[in-house]
This record gives C-alpha cells, sequence and structure tokens, in this order.
C-alpha cells in the first residue's frame, strides 16, 4: 500500500471539514490540466506507477475525453488502481469517482490510504454483473485496457458492457476507452485471446452498433515501435517471456494503443 503523504491528509481533512460543517468545497480556480498534472505528480504514486507515465500519457488521455472536476465518473476494472489514483484526488472535492470492480479487486481498493475513502464502488463482473447503477446517472464512463477481457468471455459479454455503458450515461455523456491495438481488420476474438487486442475498427462498430456517436479518435497512446503482432504481456510492464527476448521488449516499450472517445446522443 502507499504511504499517506501530506497532500492527501489535506484532502481527507478538507472533505470531512465539509461533510461535517455542510460547507461546500473552494472550487479551484487552476485549468483541468494543470488540476490533472498535480495528481499525476502526487507523491502517494510509486516510482513504479510514475515510470508507466510516459507510455499512458494520463494528462494528455484524461483531457482527450473531457474530464472535468465536477463530473460524475465511472471506471470499469480499475485493476491495480493506476488510473484510479489519478482520477480520486482529481474529482475528490467537486466530483464522484465510482469503480466498477469484481470482489478481489474490491477490498483492495477500500484498503488504500490514499483513494479508498474516497471512492464508491459497486459490484461488477461480467458478464454476471454488468449494471452500472441508475439511467442516465453518469457524466463519463472509462475502461483502459480491458475490454479485450470481456471479448476473451465472448463477444456477447462485450457487447453487455457496451450497452450499460450507454445506458448508464446522460445524454451528451462520454464513454472512454483505451485498448491494446491489433491490426486492422484482423479477426477479433482470435486476436484478443491470442496477444490480448482488439483492432480498432472492431471497437468503433461495436459502439456505434450500441447507439453511440463517435466524437474523437486519438493516438495520445499510439507506439509505432509495437508490431501488433505480439502478445502483450511480453510488452512492459509485464515481461512475460523469455529473459533473453526482455532487452528487444523492454526497446520496444508499451503496446500500441487506441484511444477512442465515444457520446451518447
Amino acid at each position: 500500500m502507499f504511504p499517506i503523504r501530506t497532500w492527501s491528509i489535506w484532502l481527507s481533512s478538507t472533505l470531512l471539514f465539509a461533510a461535517a460543517t455542510g460547507a461546500a468545497p473552494k472550487v479551484s480556480t487552476e485549468d483541468t490540466a494543470t488540476q490533472l498534472q498535480k495528481a499525476v505528480d502526487g507523491d502517494w504514486r510509486s516510482a513504479e506507477h510514475r515510470e508507466r507515465d510516459r507510455y499512458r500519457h494520463p494528462v494528455q488521455t484524461l483531457q482527450f475525453f473531457g474530464i472535468q472536476t465536477n463530473m460524475t465518473v465511472i471506471e470499469l476494472a480499475p485493476g491495480g488502481g493506476w488510473y484510479t489514483e489519478i482520477l480520486a484526488p482529481f474529482l475528490a472535492a467537486n466530483g464522484h469517482l465510482i469503480e466498477a470492480a469484481s470482489p478481489n479487486i474490491e477490498q483492495r481498493i477500500m484498503d488504500n490510504p490514499v483513494f479508498g475513502h474516497i471512492v464508491k464502488i459497486i459490484p461488477f463482473k461480467p458478464p454476471l454483473n454488468v449494471a452500472l447503477g441508475a439511467p442516465n446517472s453518469a457524466n463519463m464512463v472509462l475502461t483502459f485496457r480491458s475490454t479485450h477481457d470481456w471479448l476473451n468471455d465472448s463477444p456477447a459479454t462485450l457487447d453487455a458492457v457496451f450497452k450499460a455503458v450507454f445506458e448508464v450515461l446522460k445524454p451528451g455523456g462520454t464513454f472512454g476507452v483505451v485498448e491494446h491495438r491489433a491490426k486492422p481488420f484482423a479477426d477479433a476474438v482470435e486476436s484478443s485471446k491470442q496477444l490480448h487486442r482488439i483492432p480498432e475498427d472492431y471497437l468503433i462498430a461495436l459502439g456505434l452498433r450500441t447507439g453511440f456517436r463517435l466524437q474523437g479518435v486519438s493516438e495520445i497512446n499510439a507506439n509505432p515501435q509495437d508490431s501488433e503482432s505480439v502478445n502483450v504481456h511480453r510488452l512492459l510492464p509485464d515481461l512475460v517471456g523469455p529473459e533473453g527476448e526482455h532487452a528487444e521488449m523492454k526497446a520496444i516499450g508499451e503496446s500500441d494503443r487506441m484511444t477512442l472517445r465515444f457520446q451518447k446522443p
């Protein structure tokens, strides 16, 4: 677990004071990029997590999705909480962060001293449980490198997740997707199972079929050094595979990724 640092203590005391007195937390006059950068630069983040910033571009990615401090944001399948530790402080004073997590991840979030007391957790374990809350209740839903997991279960499971996202978003709400990219027009199911990648055209078509509009496509998280033909777990940060390949995989970096912004009409 991360140590509780000065900034986290200040944030906690501010929120507790507001809850006790009924006073609204002070609204920052700083622009979104500055506030995002402060969250990214927070000293509660480990050196290992900071090392991923150059591959994942969190400030630029979240700006592309259009995040604001007063939004209700749902993060799907937070995993190790890499993005959670950025989103939670950013949204804590004026917004809401909801983590849609499976039971094995739920306790890890609750135990985290930086954001465990800030976020709300809802059960989420496709295909058994994909409901994300009341219809038209969220401004934004985000998923980072997880859509292939639901496609690995079945195309129907991934379809159900997209439909649940569409239902929970308010009209005009955003669905932000970052995913490992497969070669264009590759077999989506095979690529997902073998390489943990999905063709960009497949996810775009699914979004449109669900009822979303494609509001933007960004190359923020593209990596031209990645051939899109290797299992993503052989690359950083996992480096699964023979040790003799590690130097080559490190030189590539993390996977080539699509970054898609869908909007509910």
